[in-house]
């Protein structure tokens, strides 16, 4: 069968890296995106037999999780369908798809750790999550890898894009409602776009779909994150340095505060920082700077506004 006729299942098809990856895999094949309300094929990732009916259904050869649990600080207070949802589910979708042969490709994040290292995480760095999303999603990995077979799992951080909820849309928000920002400058990590995200996944199915023995040696965990560092203060003072707010935007000044100024219900690693090494040494890919990235997507915001945000 060849990589045009092979059918690409994607969770999450509302989602800023869901709707991304519509795009960025069609020439891979025919693309399926679903979410919780998209007939006739549809999924409730808190359901494991919603999951089993859509894949054995579709038949997929790929099948790309990019749905989830997501509200950090709300998964405090909804610890069982967090887990549900990032948890468990991950692993019924690898298990229904190694039964058909086919690749499974899941994302998870930076919250898997606890920030108490000096230096970029590895994927050899022993998980310890501060908070009940991070709690769940590293049981989702780990539900993937004990099924085994033919998969990839993709730790990525600080996710970002145009569309859902993402810290890009809350600052160009913000800017246009207050005269003053308070950003955390205690956290770092490495902003990623979800196109760069979707546009990564795309090459490395290209690869597997094109070789499929890739898997037999290299399937397993990697991280995906733009390159480079900074904190969220300076993603904010980078976004509100190159967008455009508007004649009507209110913002005049961004403050740099500590952790302890903004507290919120899910404690946050202070260091987010993943190595990208493994991914550069099996596949030989290297992501661009995070401000790079940033900047080609205001630039698309810019387009898509017509100037205006």
């Amino acid at each position: 069968m060849s990589a045009a006729r092979k059918t690409i299942l994607v969770i999450g098809a509302g989602g800023q890296v869901g709707w991304e990856l519509q795009r960025a895999l069609a020439p891979l094949g025919a693309v399926l995106a679903v979410g919780q309300q998209t007939a006739p094929h549809a999924v409730d990732l808190a359901d494991p037999d919603s999951i089993a009916r859509l894949v054995r259904a579709v038949r997929p050869s790929v099948v790309v999780n990019a749905g989830g649990y997501t509200a950090v600080d709300r998964a405090e207070q909804e610890p069982e369908r967090a887990m549900a949802i990032n948890g468990v589910a991950p692993g019924v979708l690898a298990e229904e798809t190694h039964a058909q042969g086919g690749v499974f490709v899941h994302y998870s994040t930076d919250y898997v750790f606890d920030g108490e290292n000096p230096e970029p995480y590895s994927e050899e760095d022993a998980p310890a999550p501060l908070n009940v999303y991070g709690a769940s999603k590293l049981e989702g990995e780990r539900a993937v890898d004990a099924v085994g077979g033919r998969y990839l799992i993709l730790r990525t951080s600080w996710v970002y894009g145009l569309r859902g909820s993402n810290f890009l849309l809350t600052v160009l928000r913000l800017a246009r409602e207050r005269e003053e920002l308070r950003i955390v400058d205690d956290q770092i990590g490495a902003p990623t776009w979800s196109r760069l995200l979707a546009e990564v996944t795309a090459v490395l199915l290209g690869r597997v779909m094109s070789q499929p023995a890739i898997l037999d040696e290299a399937a397993g965990l990697y991280h995906v994150t733009a390159a480079g560092r900074t904190s969220w203060h300076g993603f904010a003072q980078r976004i509100l340095a190159e967008a455009s707010l508007g004649k009507d935007a209110r913002f005049k000044t961004l403050h740099a505060i500590p952790t302890h100024d903004y507290p919120t219900p899910a404690a946050r690693p202070h260091n987010s920082l993943l190595s990208n090494a493994k991914l550069a040494d099996e596949f030989g890919i290297q992501l661009p700077p995070w401000d790079a990235a940033l900047s080609l997507c205001l630039a698309d915001l810019e387009a898509m506004s017509g100037g205006r945000n």
